[in-house]
């Protein structure tokens, strides 16, 4: 593994940088530096804009409409994204099913719907877990019967992100409850606009809108709609699991947030000078940065492993555990630095005329939000717990 990036890497990072400075909507970025919700519109405009440059799907294989990079291109577009302040996109078409759909979708599926997840036309939800089943998803209940070529689903997915935004959604559903609880599972998608399908938004104490729960009663759906075969869902399902833990790495954001915290730590006075000359605030500060540097540094050999197989395995497990513990690391740090100052800049809530802005801080309104949530990153995308017992059982095979 190499820890330095080569004059092309440099010259292409370079390229993606001046894209996301230059011609990536401007507003857009306000609203993520300023902690603001986007909306349909948003991911919509940002797809297309990436579409136009040919972007918008970095990991895919150029035959299926993407870039054809390798992972560390990828690596690379994917931290000045998030340096630039861009919308990181909607990962339920793009980074979780487009892959599966290309992989195991028929070429009638592919024409269907590859290229509206390219250009975000068309966005995606993600249909796992359910009230009883969510670290142990195997045991999901969603019910899918075939009658004659339609299945007519009855059950409820929770926790569903994006799909008060969505107009598809994948789903996992049982049309088999004989044997073992992994068969039996079948891979549907299903057009949120069938009768029958509604969408209930779950609020969430950061005050964003991001999940949902989604009920189907007696939603019909066309059997040319199903990926793969009847009761092979659970392969597709571990497919794309492994590429929504890597996604979590969010390297470049992370960067961003460890720089603007150390701005603020500094202008932020304290008995005997700044924040930031505090003994145990630059401990901590350092242990974030190092912890940072682990991230990095083992997100770049797994991607380097894996670049001949073209993904990751089981190792993502640890990208997500380092990568979400981080998160609320940097997030709690935040807090410490700001103080009661962050009481009234929680999400939309900074837009608002009574709100001064003068002289606030980058990425100052999303800090108490931004605490909130991220107290669930390490237990959605499977709970860091369950990433433990992967890693010991099938990585180090105890």
């Amino acid at each position: 593994m190499k820890l330095q990036f080569s004059a092309a890497e440099e010259s292409f990072r370079a390229e993606v940088r001046h894209f996301f400075d230059e011609e990536y909507p401007a507003d857009i970025k306000q609203k993520v530096l300023t902690g603001q919700s986007a909306d349909k519109s948003d991911y919509q405009r940002s797809d297309a804009a990436l579409a136009k440059k040919g972007w918008s799907a970095p990991l895919w294989p150029k035959e299926f409409g993407g870039t054809g990079w390798d992972l560390t291109q990828y690596y690379i577009f994917d931290q000045e994204m998030e340096r630039a302040g861009a919308l990181f996109p909607n990962p339920s078409g793009l980074i979780y099913f487009g892959p599966v759909l290309y992989t195991y979708g028929t070429p009638e599926q592919q024409e269907k719907w590859l290229p509206g997840i390219l250009d975000g036309s068309i966005q995606w939800s993600q249909g796992y877990s359910e009230p009883n089943s969510g670290s142990d998803l195997a045991s999901l209940r969603c019910a899918a019967a075939l009658d004659g070529n339609e299945y007519v689903v009855n059950g409820e997915k929770i926790w569903t992100s994006f799909a008060h935004l969505a107009d598809w959604i994948f789903c996992l559903v049982r049309t088999d409850s004989a044997g073992p609880k992994q068969q039996g599972i079948t891979f549907l998608c299903i057009d949120l606009t069938s009768p029958g399908v509604s969408v209930d938004p779950i609020p969430s104490i950061d005050g964003k809108q991001l999940i949902n729960r989604v009920l189907f009663d007696q939603v019909r759906v066309p059997i040319d709609n199903r990926i793969g075969e009847e009761g092979h869902g659970w392969i597709y399902a571990n497919f794309l699991l492994g590429n929504e833990r890597v996604s979590y790495a969010h390297v470049g954001a992370k960067k961003r947030d460890l720089k603007t915290l150390k701005e603020i730590a500094r202008q932020t006075s304290n008995l005997d000078g700044s924040l930031f000359d505090e003994p145990l605030f630059a401990s901590k500060f350092a242990r974030a940065e190092i912890n940072l540097r682990i991230l990095e540094y083992t997100t770049l050999r797994l991607l380097s492993n894996s670049k001949e197989k073209g993904q990751l395995g089981q190792e993502a497990a640890i990208i997500k555990i380092l990568a979400t513990e981080l998160a609320q690391e940097i997030s709690t740090l935040f807090l410490e630095a700001m103080g009661h100052d962050i009481l009234p800049l929680c999400q939309d809530r900074v837009a608002e005329p009574w709100v001064d802005q003068a002289g606030m801080f980058e990425g100052a309104p999303a800090a108490a939000s931004k605490y909130l949530g991220d107290r669930s990153q390490t237990i959605y995308g499977g709970t860091n717990e369950i990433q433990r017992n992967l890693i010991a059982k099938r990585i180090l095979g105890i």
